[in-house]
């Protein structure tokens, strides 16, 4: 005797509510792994450089590139590479506000400007292959 498969009605109004569920926790995690990249790096972005070249920097932007693009992948829309982006916009760039005392968390040198400038490229950047990808296997419609 063989395993025979629920009809579809079967499954309940459940599933559908489910689905969105996980959906949703998905969307929310790469959120939050884009708002912890931007925390990290922010206090992370001056710790190794050669010379003039900030590596730690230039890392950390790397990071969010693969970041954005792997999560757009993976989700296969816009929006998985647009939410790690904005988490780390919001973390990098509330971070680089300075607080009433007067004090910043990113400094204006050079890995600070390399830091958010550069990521901020790296971050449009994930986002925009994404959309393309998307685009092109969708036949042209977004």
């Amino acid at each position: 005797m063989g395993i025979t498969q629920l009809p579809s009605h079967w499954a309940g109004p459940s599933s559908g509510r489910r689905s969105a569920f996980v959906s949703g926790g998905a969307y929310a995690l790469v959120f939050l792994l884009g708002l912890a990249e931007g925390v990290v790096g922010s206090f992370q972005y001056s710790r190794a450089a050669v010379g003039p070249v900030p590596l730690a920097a230039l890392g950390f932007c790397i990071v969010i590139l693969v970041t954005c693009g792997l999560a757009g992948w993976a989700m296969r829309s816009t929006a998985g590479a647009l939410l790690p982006a904005l988490g780390w916009f919001i973390a990098s760039f509330g971070l680089a506000m300075p607080n009433p005392g007067g004090s910043v968390i990113i400094a204006s040198t050079s890995a600070g400007e390399w830091y958010l400038y550069g990521g901020s490229v790296c971050a449009l950047a994930g986002i925009g292959t994404t959309f393309l990808t998307t685009i092109r296997h969708s036949g042209g419609r977004p």
